[in-house]
């Protein structure tokens, strides 16, 4: 094989990273061995099996895929801001797009969340640490493993380019024929089963290591989005996971599951991608709710806004409740048909005789 084959070149820019990742590189085995700290970076971090720095550890590595991310969001502008420009070609425009879709979603917001979760469940329950501290880090391992891999595309190989969503027969070989999409199949399939072992182990955590005495409904709110989270996790991660599968035996050894042709069918990739993707949404945005309920709820103090219907607290309930409704009926679907589903549930409930007894109560702390 060829150097030209091997790394990517051809493209200035992929020059710069190549330089900039051997410096960076350089800088940090200099670094740690001038001042003498290999031995403290194997011992209290790469080693670790401590929740907090599991926690740092995550947030480093979002922060990193932010910092990427963000530099091909503004190539993508600048290429984009005027006619005919020539910052980018065809193909690496493309590579930059679904690049940034993949890192910004997967390499940056989930790692944020787990980064957060790490540091913050277990105090908040009251637990020593999380309920499995060694499978907490291998799934640190295999996020960053996956992360590092498809970082790795871009100068080795080439990155993928059939967008983020990887639609076939885009995704094919025929249409794809470089190794980027092998690359996206695998990074993929590494860093999900991370995230699926995360999501078991915050469950068991949260179920069995609460502090005596407290129940579920006197968890905090954002423990309560975690640990909806972290079941919808559960459900939508294997499929992604296999659905990569197939992805890699289509491409590595001529199987027909996405194909056209000998009854695949290439609507079925776009399926399962979805089965995932609608639960992504609320995989990402549940732990924000809750982390804006806890801020808002401390700073302002005053409690969250419940919904009482005979003297029951259904706030945390509807945290459950919303993105079930919302996946089926509100999200990238005809929103009238859930809000009529909605409306007709409240209608019909406020014209029983228990009417009197729904109201909204905002309680001072």
């Amino acid at each position: 094989m060829k150097w030209d084959e091997f790394f990517v070149t051809g493209e200035p820019l992929i020059y710069g990273a190549m330089v900039s990742i051997v410096l960076v590189s350089l800088a940090i085995i200099v670094g740690l061995t001038y001042f003498k700290k290999w031995g403290y970076l194997w011992r209290e971090w790469l080693t670790t099996v401590d929740h907090k720095k599991i926690g740092v550890m995550y947030i480093i590595s979002a922060l990193l895929m932010l910092f990427r991310g963000g530099a091909e969001a503004l190539l993508m502008r600048a290429q984009t801001s005027m006619p005919d420009m020539k910052i980018l070609d065809a193909q690496h425009y493309n590579e930059i797009f679904t690049t940034h879709g993949l890192i910004m979603i997967l390499f940056m917001a989930m790692p944020f969340i787990f980064g957060l979760m790490n540091i913050i469940i277990p105090l908040q329950i009251g637990a020593r640490d999380v309920a499995f501290p060694r499978l907490n880090a291998i799934s640190f391992w295999l996020f960053f493993a996956g992360a590092m891999l498809l970082n790795l595309a871009f100068v080795i190989g080439g990155s993928p380019d059939a967008g983020w969503t990887a639609y076939f027969p885009l995704a094919s070989n025929e249409f794809s024929p470089g190794v980027g999409m092998n690359y996206y199949s695998l990074a993929l399939q590494i860093s999900g089963i991370g995230t699926l072992l995360t999501g078991i182990n915050f469950i068991v955590t949260i179920l069995k290591m609460r502090a005596p005495g407290m129940t579920l409904m006197k968890m905090p709110m954002f423990t309560w989005s975690i640990l909806i989270t972290c079941v919808i996790i559960i459900f939508a991660f294997p499929v992604l996971t296999i659905a990569l599968l197939l992805m890699m035996f289509d491409r590595l050894f001529g199987s027909q599951f996405f194909t056209m042709a000998n009854g695949g069918m290439d609507m079925l990739w776009a399926n399962l991608f979805w089965v995932w993707g609608h639960p992504e949404v609320y995989i990402v945005i549940l732990p924000a709710f809750g982390i804006y309920s806890e801020i808002i709820s401390a700073f302002s103090k005053k409690k969250s806004l419940w919904i009482y219907i005979d003297g029951y607290q259904y706030g945390r309930d509807f945290r459950f409740v919303f993105p079930c409704l919302g996946s089926p009926f509100l999200h990238h679907g005809p929103r009238r048909y859930g809000q009529r589903f909605l409306l007709h549930y409240y209608d019909g409930y406020c014209r029983s005789d228990r009417s009197q007894d729904i109201q909204l109560a905002v309680h001072d702390a």
